[in-house]
């Protein structure tokens, strides 16, 4: 009798993938960086355990939208008080904070619940190609397509 393989925590495993966002769309980037995150490359993936790999996304700032996403694809902030909500424009976001673009994309992606919580923490994006993780000896991640 076979039995279904279940990791358990004890178990996992976790790699540094990096990936050069130049000239890449962001909803690809960010779905493939989601199920690096997830750990749904793994042939041993359970949903309920958080058997993920570190993510750290380079060149930010040379990431693409498509269409006229540019203008129109607004992201929204609230500061909590009355009249506190802010909104900007993709392109006006790309210039001053292009982490957050991708941070948000591939938050987006991932599960809404504490085990979720955890996961967001393993995405280091950073808008040049200089990053501070070298000790963790990460390797290069070609995306698909």
């Amino acid at each position: 009798m076979r039995t279904t393989y279940m990791a358990k925590p004890s178990e996992v495993e976790r790699k540094w993938h990096i990936i050069d966002a130049e000239g890449k769309t962001l909803g690809r980037l960010a779905s493939e960086a989601a199920a690096l995150i997830r750990g749904k490359h793994k042939p041993g993936f359970t949903p309920h355990v958080d058997g993920g790999d570190f993510v750290i996304v380079i060149n930010a700032e040379k990431i693409r939208l498509s269409g006229n996403k540019m203008e129109n694809k607004k992201y929204y902030r609230h500061s909590q008080h009355t009249g506190g909500l802010k909104v900007t424009v993709a392109q006006d976001l790309l210039r001053t904070k292009p982490e957050r673009m991708i941070e948000s994309a591939v938050h987006g992606m991932l599960p809404k619940t504490r085990q979720g919580e955890k996961m967001k923490l393993r995405l280091k994006a950073y808008a040049g190609t200089e990053h501070p993780h070298a000790a963790q000896k990460p390797e290069v991640y070609e995306l698909r397509g």
